[in-house]
C-alpha cells in the first residue's frame, strides 16, 4: 500500500484505540466504572461514556482495569505522544523507520493481537467453589485474576474469605474457598491486603484473633499487616496450648496437630518477638528430647525424644531460619 510513514502509524493507533474501546465495553461497565472510581477518571455509567473518553485517559483506564500491564500501559503511552507529535508534523519532523516499528508493534502486540475478556465475577468463583468435589483455579482462571483490577480482586477475596470461615457451609466448599484463596495470594496485589488487613480487624474488632481466622489470615497473606496486639493475643494461646502438651516424648499423640497447627497460621513469619523466642525455646527442648535409658521392651535409646514432632519442628525451623537464627544461638 502507497502509505506514507506518519499516516501509517496514526492509522495503526487510532484502530488500536478503538479496539481498546471495544474491549473495555467487552470487560464490563460495571468494572470500568469501579476503576474509573477508584482512580479519579472521569465517571462512566454507561457504554457511550467510554466512547467519550479522551485517548490518554483511555490507556489509563485500560491499565486500572488490568487490560494493560504496566509495562505495556508505558509503551502504549509512549505512542501516544508519537503519533501526536507526527499530527503536527513539518520539515523538521517526518516519521522514520524507528517510528512505525515501536507504534506497529506495541499496537500489534499490547492490543490488537490480544483477545477481548471478560474480567473475573464473584458469581465466576461462587459457583467453581459450590461443587460437590475438591476443586482448584485453572491456569486461566489464575490468569483472569492477576489482570483483575484492585476492586474486583478485593470483593472475590472477600467473598472466598466469608465463606471459609463460615461454619455454617459445607466442609466441602470451606476447602474449596480455602484452596482458592492460597492459590490467589501470588498475584494478589498490596493494596488489596492492605485492605483485607483492614477487614479483618474489622471483623475480630477487639475479641481476640482465633485459629479459624488466624488459618484464612495465613492463607491468603494479611497475617502480617493485622495489629501486633491481636497477633500476640493469638500466638499467646498458641504458646500456652504447646505448654499445655509439653515437652516429653510421652506427649507424641499430640505433637503432630498441635505442631502442624502451627504450621499452618503461618510458623515465625507473623509471630511477634517474644512469643517467637518462647516458642522456639519449646521447639528446641522438644527436638532435643531427655537422656535415653532402657525402654519397656528392653531396647536401649541413648535419647527419648517424640518421633512425631522431630520432623515437623525441623521443617519449621528450617524454613523459618533467616527469622530465627540469632534467637536459636541465643538460647544454645
Amino acid at each position: 500500500m502507497d502509505v506514507d510513514p506518519s499516516s501509517a502509524c496514526q492509522r495503526i493507533f487510532n484502530a488500536a484505540m478503538h479496539d481498546l474501546r471495544e474491549k473495555v465495553v467487552i470487560a464490563g461497565i460495571d468494572i470500568a466504572a469501579e476503576a474509573a472510581a477508584q482512580h479519579k477518571l472521569p465517571t462512566i455509567a454507561k457504554a457511550e461514556d467510554v466512547e467519550n473518553y479522551s485517548v490518554a485517559r483511555l490507556i489509563d483506564l485500560a491499565y486500572r482495569m488490568g487490560l494493560l500491564s504496566r509495562a505495556e500501559w508505558r509503551r502504549v503511552s509512549r505512542s501516544y505522544e508519537i503519533r501526536r507529535d507526527l499530527e503536527h508534523e513539518d520539515d523538521e519532523y517526518e516519521a522514520g523507520i524507528e517510528d512505525c516499528v515501536y507504534i506497529f508493534r506495541t499496537c500489534v502486540e499490547a492490543i490488537l493481537a490480544v483477545d477481548p475478556i471478560q474480567l473475573l465475577k464473584v458469581s465466576d468463583i461462587k459457583s467453581l467453589i459450590e461443587q460437590s468435589l475438591p476443586t482448584i483455579p485453572s491456569q486461566t482462571l489464575l490468569d483472569d485474576f492477576a489482570r483483575a483490577p484492585q476492586p474486583r480482586q478485593e470483593e472475590i477475596l472477600k467473598f472466598l474469605c466469608s465463606i471459609a470461615l463460615d461454619k455454617k457451609q459445607a466442609d466441602i466448599v470451606q476447602k474449596n474457598a480455602f484452596a482458592f484463596l492460597a492459590y490467589f495470594r501470588a498475584t494478589t496485589q498490596t493494596a488489596v491486603l492492605v485492605d483485607l488487613a483492614k477487614w479483618f480487624q474489622d471483623r475480630i474488632s477487639r475479641a481476640d484473633l482465633d485459629e479459624r481466622h488466624a488459618r484464612v489470615a495465613t492463607a491468603i497473606g494479611v497475617m502480617p499487616y493485622l495489629k501486633q496486639s491481636a497477633r500476640r493475643g493469638f500466638f499467646g494461646q498458641v504458646l500456652a496450648a504447646m505448654k499445655a502438651v509439653g515437652v516429653d516424648w510421652s506427649a507424641y499423640p499430640e505433637h503432630g496437630e498441635l505442631l502442624s497447627g502451627f504450621q499452618e497460621v503461618g510458623s515465625f513469619q507473623s509471630c511477634p518477638d517474644a512469643e517467637r523466642r518462647d516458642i522456639l525455646k519449646y521447639l528446641v527442648l522438644t527436638y532435643i528430647g531427655k537422656p535415653g535409658g532402657q525402654t519397656s521392651y528392653g531396647n536401649v535409646r541413648h535419647v527419648f525424644y517424640s518421633n512425631t514432632a522431630s520432623p515437623i519442628i525441623e521443617e519449621i525451623i528450617s524454613e523459618g531460619a533467616a527469622i530465627v537464627k540469632n534467637d536459636l544461638y541465643s538460647i544454645r
